[in-house]
């Protein structure tokens, strides 16, 4: 590979199918051992942008969102459970849907740290908001995550008081809007190449490949 790839994967933590999205990807990354040729950035997507701060029941909100028996809704769940497990992740029982943004202005503080960081506080967060049953709205839930992560706890406090990277994330939100964008997981490579949704680990291997080629190969 001449250069690194960049890779801009969309995505909401509150977004099952971005955690299967986001594990095949790295997956394939590992299978090629391509991690040091590859720039992974995180750009904020909120599904449910209107979300109050109370959240809401889990289960009343996706009946109500998608308009499915809920015969459908634990099939679908059930699914993603499976998909999950396959690539070692342990989905558990989410009982409430939450607002994301205070989250995704955290990622975006920590994509400007640079090293893994970012990528960290992302799979942390994941972890705590589909493994754990965390709310992730929570300003003592988000801190603890930090503090997990190893990264500074007093400047992310200062950067959920201050409303910090507001502007910044709403511009992203609505780059990623205009361009089409209308549902995540997004991955969009070298800026050119999208991927839609949780796909196989095979698939985001054949795309490195292709894409690992020079520009001219890409087109």
């Amino acid at each position: 590979m001449s250069q690194p790839l960049r890779i801009d994967f969309v995505s909401d933590i509150a977004c099952p199918w971005c955690v299967i999205g986001l594990l095949s990807l790295e997956q394939a990354i590992e299978r090629l051992d391509a991690r040091s040729h590859i720039q992974l950035h995180f750009q904020p997507f909120e599904l449910n942008p209107q979300m109050g701060a109370a959240g809401e029941d889990a289960d009343e909100h996706l009946l109500r969102k998608y308009g499915m028996p809920r015969e459908q809704l634990e099939r679908n769940r059930a699914a993603i459970r499976e998909r999950g497990a396959e690539l070692g992740f342990t989905f558990g029982k989410r009982t409430r849907v939450c607002n994301t943004f205070d989250a995704h202005r955290l990622l975006h503080w920590a994509g400007m740290l640079g090293g893994d960081a970012q990528r960290s506080l992302k799979h942390a967060l994941l972890t705590a908001y589909h493994a754990e049953d965390q709310d992730v709205s929570a300003r003592e839930v988000l801190l603890a995550v930090v503090a997990a992560c190893e990264l500074d706890v007093a400047v992310a406090a200062r950067v959920l008081e201050s409303g910090e990277f507001t502007g910044a994330v709403r511009e992203r939100e609505q780059h990623y809007l205009q361009r089409g964008i209308q549902g995540v997981p997004a991955v969009i490579l070298a800026e050119q190449g999208l991927i839609s949704g949780g796909q196989p680990v095979e698939v985001f291997e054949r795309a490195l490949r292709q894409f690992a080629a020079e520009p001219a190969a890409r087109a």
